[in-house]
């Protein structure tokens, strides 16, 4: 078995609720989006962030504007909606809920 495939999968798995926590308070453009996760140690590339993006703007649970840059072309900013901020409020207590079951189980078998 590939740990390193596992990990990913796991990462993969929390990546669209990770993207929407990080626009909850403002709004932001795929290079900060991306930063924010690589601080996080979350690494994930471009080539899976923007398709992303548009799935959750498609869904309605993003939108975006377009705003010029002093230092090149102008940069596309994504934000939540409010069906956003809704789905993401939802996903929070889902991740809250099993985040505390995993606990108890990893917990558990630790002792």
């Amino acid at each position: 078995m590939n740990i390193e495939n596992t990990k990913a999968q796991m990462r993969k798995g929390v990546l669209e609720f990770c993207i929407l926590s990080v626009l909850r308070e403002k709004d932001a453009y795929t290079s900060e989006i991306l930063d924010t996760l690589k601080n996080a140690k979350l690494l994930v590339v471009e080539g899976t962030v923007y398709p992303l993006l548009t799935r959750l703007k498609n869904d309605g649970l993003l939108n975006y504007r377009w705003e010029e840059s002093t230092s090149g072309p102008p940069r596309k900013y994504y934000g939540l909606t409010e069906l956003g901020q809704t789905f993401l409020k939802e996903l929070n207590g889902t991740w809250t809920e099993l985040s505390d079951a995993v606990s108890i189980i990893t917990n558990q078998n630790n002792k």
